[in-house]
C-alpha cells in the first residue's frame, strides 16, 4: 500500500502548535495535544443578488447560462397584460432587445441567448401552438406544435432541437410530450402524470419533468425523467410546488426554485444529483411563475416572477460549490492593543485609540493604516481612549466616545479624520463606552445594548 509521502511527495509535519496559515490538504501531527489532525477547505452554497429585469413581470420565460441569459415573455399578475419584451443578461445587467412577435406568458422554452426556441401558451384562456425561434437578433415564427397548451415546461440544447411536455388548455390536463427536430414537431410518448405549471431541464435526449399542478389543481412533487424515448418515474422533490417553480440545468445536476405551495408563494431551493434531490438554501425573494437559465446544480440563474400582487424584476444568482471564508494570517499592527476602533475595508482599513498590553492602564491615541498588506503609523487622535466606536473610511472617518479612566465615566468626545489628520467635532449627545458602531464619516450610528431584566 502507497505511504502518505508517496502519495503527496511529502511527510506528515510534527509539530507542537498548529500552523496559522494551513494550506488545504495539509496534514500534520501535534504532539502537544497528541493528535492529527488535518486541514480541508469546506465548500457552500448561496444565491446573491443580480441585476434587475428591466421590465417587472410575471409567467416569465428564460434561457441560457447564469453569465449569459434569456429573459422573453411574461405577464402582469391578472395576465390581463401580456408582453412580448426579450432581454439579454450579461452576468451583471439586463439589456433590452427585440420583441417576440406574439405577447406571450408562461411558455415552454428551449436553447440559450443565442440560440432559442419559446413555444405554446399566449394571452389569458386557451392554450395556442405558436412557436417561434430566437437567433440571438431576431425573433422568427416556426412550424406550430401540434397540440395547443399553456403552462408548459420544455427542454433542449438550442433552437433546432427541443422536447415539450405537460401544460394545459383549460380545462383539459396534458401529459402530451413533443419532440422538435428544427423544422416540425413529432408526438412521442407521453408522461405518466398529466400536470400544468411544472418545471423541465435537460434536451430532448434526457430531461427532467418536476413539480407543478394536478387537475383539478393540487401542487405535487413528483418527478420523471426523459431517456429520449419514455418518461420514467424517479425520486419526488422534498417539497411539493405548482404555479411554475423554475428549474435550470442537466438531466444529472439541476436546480428547482421557488413555485407555490398552498400557504403561498415559496423561496424552497432544491439540488437534483441525478437520483434525489437535497434542499439547499432558499431564495431570498420567495415568488410564484419566476424563470431560470443555467447549466447545473453549481451555476443557475433566477428572475422576475410574482410574490401577491407584485411583478418581480429581481435577480439572484447561484454558485454552488464556494469556498466558504477562512481567517488567514495578515501582518502585525506595529502596535499591540485592545478596546480599539477601526473603519474601512479587508484592504484600506483604519485601527484607533484602545489601550496598551501588558501597560494597561495606559491609554492610546495611535492611529494605524492598512494597505491590505502592512500597517503604517500616522497622526495620533487627540485624545486617547479604548472602547470608543469608529465608522467610515481611511480617508474619511469618525472616532467617537470611549473612555481613558478605568471605571470611570464614558466620554462624549467625537474625532473627524481627513485621511491626515483628527479634528474634534460635535460631541455624543449621550456618553458612551463599549458600545456598537457602524456607518459613514457623515451617517453614523452608536448603539448601546441593555439586557432586560
Amino acid at each position: 500500500m502507497a505511504t502518505y509521502k508517496e502519495i503527496n511527495g511529502t511527510d506528515i509535519t510534527v509539530v507542537s502548535s498548529d500552523p496559522s496559515n494551513p494550506v488545504t490538504g495539509e496534514v500534520w501531527y501535534n504532539t502537544t495535544t497528541q493528535k492529527l489532525k488535518g486541514y480541508q477547505q469546506v465548500l457552500s452554497n448561496a444565491w446573491s443578488t443580480g441585476g434587475n429585469l428591466n421590465t417587472a413581470r410575471a409567467g416569465i420565460t428564460g434561457a441560457g447560462i447564469q453569465t449569459a441569459a434569456l429573459a422573453f415573455g411574461g405577464s402582469d399578475p391578472t395576465g390581463s397584460t401580456t408582453y412580448g419584451n426579450t432581454e439579454k443578461y450579461d452576468g451583471s445587467s439586463w439589456t433590452e432587445v427585440n420583441d417576440m412577435n406574439t405577447a406571450r406568458t408562461n411558455m415552454g422554452r428551449s436553447g440559450t441567448q443565442t440560440s432559442a426556441l419559446a413555444f405554446g401558451s399566449g394571452p389569458p384562456g386557451a392554450g395556442t401552438v405558436l412557436n417561434e425561434s430566437f437567433n440571438g437578433t431576431n425573433w422568427t415564427e416556426v412550424a406550430d406544435m401540434n397540440t395547443a397548451r399553456r403552462s408548459l415546461a420544455g427542454a433542449g440544447d438550442n433552437n433546432t432541437e427541443a422536447l415539450a411536455f405537460g401544460g394545459w388548455s383549460p380545462p383539459d390536463y396534458y401529459a402530451n410530450t413533443e419532440s422538435w427536430n428544427g423544422s416540425s414537431w413529432t408526438e412521442v410518448n407521453d408522461l405518466n402524470t398529466a400536470r400544468r405549471n411544472l418545471a423541465g431541464a435537460g434536451n430532448y435526449q434526457a430531461a427532467i419533468a418536476c413539480g407543478g399542478n394536478e387537475a383539478p389543481g393540487a401542487v405535487t412533487a413528483k418527478t420523471e425523467a426523459w431517456n429520449g424515448t419514455n418518461w420514467t418515474e424517479v425520486n419526488d422533490l422534498n417539497l411539493a410546488r405548482g404555479s411554475t417553480g423554475a428549474a435550470a440545468g442537466t438531466f444529472s445536476s439541476l436546480l428547482f426554485f421557488g413555485g407555490g405551495t398552498p400557504s403561498g408563494e415559496s423561496n424552497a431551493t432544491e439540488s437534483w444529483n441525478g437520483t434525489n434531490w437535497t434542499n439547499v438554501m432558499p431564495l431570498s425573494t420567495a415568488r410564484i411563475t419566476l424563470a431560470g437559465a443555467g447549466t447545473s446544480n453549481t451555476s443557475s440563474l433566477a428572475f422576475g416572477g410574482e410574490n401577491g400582487p407584485n411583478q418581480q424584476s429581481a435577480t439572484e444568482e447561484w454558485n454552488g460549490g464556494q469556498a466558504v471564508g477562512a481567517w488567514v494570517t495578515g501582518n502585525n499592527m506595529n502596535t499591540g492593543r485592545t478596546a480599539l476602533a477601526g473603519a474601512g475595508t479587508q484592504t484600506a482599513a483604519l485601527g484607533f485609540g484602545g489601550y496598551l498590553q501588558p501597560a494597561y492602564p495606559t491609554f492610546s491615541a495611535l492611529t494605524e493604516t492598512w494597505n491590505g498588506t502592512s500597517w503604517f503609523e500616522v497622526n495620533d487622535l487627540n485624545t486617547g481612549r479604548f472602547g470608543l466606536g469608529g465608522a467610515g473610511t481611511t480617508t474619511a472617518a469618525l472616532a467617537f466616545g470611549g473612555a481613558n479612566v478605568p471605571g470611570g465615566p464614558p466620554k462624549d468626545e467625537t474625532e473627524l479624520w481627513n485621511g491626515y489628520v483628527w479634528t474634534e467635532v460635535n460631541d455624543l449627545t449621550t456618553p458612551k463606552r463599549h458600545f456598537m458602531s457602524g456607518g459613514t464619516s457623515t451617517s453614523a450610528i452608536a448603539a448601546v445594548f441593555v439586557a432586560p431584566n
